[in-house]
This record gives C-alpha cells, sequence and structure tokens, in this order.
C-alpha cells in the first residue's frame, strides 16, 4: 500500500539571527516596538477597547516602515521571505509578493489572542523580537477540522501534519509565515515578561 500527502499545508519558517548584526538589530527593533507603545495613545486605547492585554499598533497605525527606520530594514528583510515563500508555493504571480501591513504585538503575562485569520491578504507572518522563556508559542489549526465529523482522535505520537493542533515555539529572529487562511492562535503567555514580536501581511 501507499500513502499520498494530498493538499498540503506548507508553513514556512526561517530566522534573522543569522543576518549580520542581528543582535543590534534586534535591541533596536525592541527598543522601536517600546517606544510605540510610549507614543501611541491611540493603540493604547484601541487595546483597553478590545481586551488586548497589552499593545498593539494594528488598530492605530499603518505606516510603520515610513516612520521609523528599523521597520523599513525589517520591511526589506521580510520581502525577501515572502518571494521565497511563494516561490515554494509556487505561486503564479505577476509581481514580487507585496507588504499591506506592519504592526507590533507587546504581549504582557497573561495575554494572549484568539482564533483568527488574515481575510484580504495571501500570505501572514509574524518576526520575533522577544521571547522570554515560557512565552506563548503560536498555535496553528488544521484547516480540515470543521469538516472531520466522526473522526477519531489521533493517538499521542502521530506526526505533526496529522494533529489537529500544532505548537510552534518560536526564538529572538524567528520568522514563521503562512497562508492567510490558515487560523491561529496565540494562547496565554505564561511568560513573566513581555513578548514582542510584529506581525504582517502580503497582498
Amino acid at each position: 500500500m501507499s500513502l499520498r500527502p494530498l493538499f498540503v499545508t506548507q508553513v514556512y519558517e526561517a530566522s534573522l539571527a543569522g543576518e549580520p548584526g542581528f543582535d543590534t538589530f534586534n535591541v533596536e527593533l525592541a527598543d522601536a516596538c517600546r517606544s510605540l507603545a510610549e507614543d501611541d495613545g491611540a493603540g493604547r486605547a484601541w487595546c483597553r477597547e478590545h481586551g488586548y492585554r497589552g499593545y498593539t499598533s494594528y488598530g492605530s497605525l499603518n505606516d510603520l516602515p515610513q516612520r521609523m527606520p528599523e521597520f523599513a530594514d525589517l520591511k526589506r528583510l521580510l520581502d525577501r521571505h515572502a518571494l521565497h515563500y511563494a516561490k515554494a508555493l509556487n505561486f503564479d504571480l505577476a509581481r514580487k509578493p507585496k507588504l499591506d501591513n506592519l504592526w507590533v504585538n507587546i504581549l504582557k503575562p497573561g495575554g494572549s489572542h484568539s482564533g483568527h485569520i488574515h481575510p484580504h491578504a495571501y500570505l501572514s507572518g509574524t518576526v520575533y523580537v522577544e521571547v522570554p522563556d515560557r512565552a506563548s508559542a503560536l498555535k496553528l489549526e488544521d484547516p480540515r477540522l470543521a469538516m472531520m465529523m466522526a473522526r477519531p482522535a489521533v493517538t499521542a505520537d502521530a506526526p505533526l501534519a496529522e494533529k489537529p493542533f500544532v505548537y510552534l515555539a518560536p526564538a529572538a529572529g524567528t520568522v514563521l509565515m503562512w497562508e492567510s487562511w490558515l487560523r491561529h492562535e496565540v494562547p496565554p503567555n505564561a511568560a513573566k515578561s513581555e513578548r514582542i514580536s510584529i506581525s504582517f501581511n502580503y497582498a
């Protein structure tokens, strides 16, 4: 007998940690994120209104690469990774993937982000800046889950590709990307300090 792995969901993983000057760049990126959290009153108001435990610029700022050079440098790096990913997915594109938006997430201890997708984009992802011990992993959901009906649970030692949920634990510099229809969430942050990441969409 044989098994055919059909309709595979490809998640992209890379790291910026090998880039020249990464340690300095990452510190500057963390400082830029915290500076936004201090200065962006509209963003803090959005977080209070939506119960976000920490800070995100998602609801307030959409020009970070034009606003601060650290995010412009990050955009150049992410553009390269998005192109590699699009080619690996065999996408037939008329032009290179275009960054649509980029936003900062500073998740306090106990903070989380419920399951969601990213409409109006085709590639989405996150780059991780500060990941303290016990910080939240990224939780990915099998897109077939709602249609599995009477499917039995899988064994504890089943391969990741057959589990209904997969948890990816990043480190500082990790870049994760997925197709924007893939449902994902951030479980409660069990770390004793803030988890800093920057999420993005390509359209």
